[in-house]
């Protein structure tokens, strides 16, 4: 990337990857939005307002959505949505979240988008909030069976998979499945304990990537793949770099991981890394 980013947000919307907010060189607030074709980064827009951590964003056509997340370095949520319009290049506001938050996930699931867990200045949150873009309001959905904070999400067969995550010192190997129909968590099957790693739909299945263990008090390079069955995970090629906060999106045949860090324990104020590392699985795995 053009700039060092972690607890940043990354998205695609199939026709290229966004890499927003987050901290940077000295651990500083990123304001530039970077967008990568496949081949190059360049900077397209910078994000209103002094910087946000840990915000969420997914993508809706050509709209993204950015979500809540921590004011600049803080530990302050915001409850803001910022809606990025990636033809015309113009910023706008979405309803607020229902209640302030950072360090949560978002996903999209039959065109709403899910906002799980996170955390405010005070306690690790099991909310689940959706929103409808088409009547732009929000509205409570079954919490998560206990708070977490930093977990992976992944909309997977008409099904949300809320994965790993942490609260304080404690990581969290969970894996629960969430059933739009019925308005209901299920176990699933569980992975080794991390908090802020990434995940991926890809190749058929769900890829979770790397994250942190404060338990090991080490990042982690593993990647694990959903079997097809769905009842376990495997291990697939680890990543050539360790990192927490590892953002991953899929582009064309690849996933890609951008950014995050090798250092345990740096919370919301990293020195971030501009490292991109591309993940092609499909023909190895099938």
């Amino acid at each position: 990337m053009l700039h060092a980013r972690s607890a940043h947000a990354v998205v695609s919307n199939g026709k290229a990857i966004y890499a927003i907010g987050g901290t940077g060189a000295g651990g500083a607030p990123v304001l530039e939005v970077e967008r990568f074709d496949g081949r190059t980064w360049q900077d397209l827009s910078r994000l209103p307002g002094d910087g946000l951590n840990a915000p969420a964003a997914v993508a809706i056509g050509d709209r993204i959505y950015v979500i809540g997340g921590f004011k600049t370095t803080t530990n302050v949520p915001t409850d803001e949505v910022l809606v990025f319009d990636t033809r015309a290049r113009t910023w706008s506001n979405a309803a607020s979240l229902p209640a302030p938050r950072g360090g949560h996930a978002a996903a999209v699931l039959e065109g709403r988008i899910h906002v799980i867990g996170g955390g405010n200045s005070r306690s690790t949150l099991a909310d689940h909030s959706e929103y409808d873009p088409r009547t732009d309001k929000w509205i409570d959905r079954a919490p998560l069976p206990r708070p977490k904070g930093s977990p992976a999400i992944a909309a997977f067969e008409g099904k949300l998979f809320s994965i790993g995550g942490r609260s304080g010192p404690g990581d969290f190997g969970d894996v629960d499945i969430y059933d739009p129909r019925t308005d209901r968590w299920t176990p699933g099957p569980p992975i080794t304990p991390r908090g802020t790693a990434g995940a991926a739909v890809y190749c058929g299945t769900i890829y979770v990537f790397g994250g942190e263990s404060q338990a090991a008090k080490k990042t982690l390079d593993e990647v694990l793949r959903l079997d097809s069955a769905g009842n376990r995970w495997i291990l697939s090629m680890p990543m050539p770099s360790p990192r927490n906060y590892a953002r991953a999106a899929v582009l064309g045949a690849s996933v890609f991981l951008i950014g995050g860090n090798p250092t345990v324990g740096m919370s919301h104020s990293s020195a971030g890394s501009t490292l991109v590392e591309r993940f092609s699985a499909c023909v190895a795995s099938s």
